[in-house]
């Protein structure tokens, strides 16, 4: 069994602490348990070294990287690594050239690449029509959504393991393996109380690297006295005064989040509708995309119920244009607080996709006759604009005049509820179609 550098071992000394304690096993692994528990997929298929290609994806630290070193010890397949920054599509042919050869002699050859989602689009195709052959097993690893960011047919031919942020109990299980490993803090006795660990278990928010670089930096600034180290509850609290945030402006828990803002305020929550907002603006969110959104939720979610929403939403956009950040926070908590409260309705994005689907689906159907200006005595000849009714001509400012195509007559768009003030246009448009029915001929 070959391996690449990436997983040879470096001076012990100058390696961080993840590094010095990474499992070798399965069984030394934390976490994941859906995945790699007793009889479960994964746990099976890299036991019996059965491996297809494959996707692991999750967010940093919760084991990609480490279920790859344990597969490259454990397979009986020449076991090959790629970097997605270093790496040309020479590199990846000239690889997938001697994997072939070696298919030819029997031989396996697995392809590890980590943060395959830095491939370009046409470094993963030179990927394809080998593991289509099935002259490698590709292995990728990736923290982004894999439908955004792998090329659909080479994603058909992977299987994807979503691999889920480690628990505060799982991250305590590894900083006591780690305390426990011979090579984790060799020589020295580390002393520190049980709710420390706690403690570094929920500020680490599922991640393994940054609870074990919390870890090391604990120790490397504890009280020495000899070779016994004391972490005090003061030094600790001073590593943990700042959490990092997990938010890409361009990654998949960018739209989570604003998928959870629009869903909180449509479902009348003020509160989660802020605490979203907050995460957005506090993980370096554009304002102005987030104000962009609320002009959109205004109308789609609360249309005609409150004619108030849209100018609300748009003022604060233009509020946003003209403070930015970090003023305009306030602005943006007032408008989704205001958005979340107000009367809902979507009758009016309701009305839009029918007429859109109509549209699509009919031919493009004749403007009615009457409807139609004449501004040539040909036009006129032909009949454009005969029967025209002028509503401002009637007492009542209406007039029986079929206004929709031919082929569309009796179709309905907006169908308004009761909901906060678009009760009164339920009721105007009652009246309206009443009128019309008494005063056909």
């Amino acid at each position: 069994m070959k391996q690449e550098s990436l997983f040879a071992a470096n001076n012990a000394h100058n390696e961080p602490l993840a590094s010095r304690v990474r499992p070798k096993t399965l069984a030394q692994f934390v976490g994941q348990s859906q995945l790699l528990g007793p009889h479960k997929v994964l746990r099976e298929i890299i036991e019996s070294d059965q491996l297809p290609s494959m996707i692991f994806w999750g967010p940093p630290g919760v084991g990609k990287t480490t279920l790859a070193e344990i597969i490259a010890r454990q397979t009986q397949a020449d076991f090959k690594t790629f970097s997605a920054v270093t790496s040309g599509i020479k590199d990846i042919r000239d690889l997938m050239k001697n994997a072939a050869a070696s298919r030819a002699m029997g031989g396996k050859t697995i392809v590890f690449v980590d943060e395959i989602h830095r491939f370009n689009k046409a470094q993963q195709d030179a990927f394809l029509p080998f593991v289509e052959q099935g002259s490698i097993t590709l292995i990728g690893a990736t923290t982004e959504n894999p439908s955004f960011e792998i090329n659909s047919a080479l994603l058909s031919r992977l299987k994807v393991f979503v691999l889920q942020p480690l628990t505060a109990a799982d991250i305590e299980q590894l900083l006591k393996q780690a305390l426990a490993n011979p090579q984790g803090f060799p020589k020295l006795t580390v002393k520190l109380a049980p709710e420390a660990l706690q403690a570094m278990g929920e500020f680490a928010n599922g991640d393994a690297r940054v609870a074990l670089n919390t870890l090391e930096m604990a120790v490397n600034n504890g009280q020495r006295q000899g070779q016994t180290v004391t972490v005090t509850q003061t030094s600790l609290e001073q590593l943990m005064n700042t959490r990092s945030f997990l938010y890409d402006k361009h990654g998949e828990e960018h739209y989570n989040i604003i998928s959870a803002l629009h869903k909180s305020m449509r479902n009348s929550d003020a509160d989660a509708a802020i605490y979203w907002l907050t995460r957005m603006l506090t993980g370096g969110e554009d304002p102005l995309y987030i104000a962009r959104r609320l002009v959109r939720f205004a109308s789609e979610d609360i249309g005609l119920a409150d004619t108030n929403a849209l100018n609300v939403a748009i003022n604060v956009f233009q509020a946003c244009q003209f403070l930015g950040m970090p003023e305009c926070n306030v602005h943006l908590t007032e408008a989704v607080t205001y958005l979340a409260l107000a009367p809902k309705s979507n009758a009016i994005y309701k009305a839009t996709t029918r007429a859109e689907a109509d549209v699509k689906h009919t031919i493009n159907e004749p403007v009615p006759l009457q409807l139609r200006n004449a501004p040539t005595k040909l036009m006129a000849d032909l009949g454009y604009g005969d029967n025209y009714q002028y509503a401002h001509d009637t007492q009542d400012k209406l007039t029986t005049m079929q206004t929709l195509p031919d082929a569309l007559v009796g179709h309905v768009y907006y169908e308004p509820t009761e909901q906060g003030h678009e009760d009164r246009f339920k009721k105007r448009l009652a009246q309206i179609k009443a009128w019309q029915a008494n005063h056909k001929a």
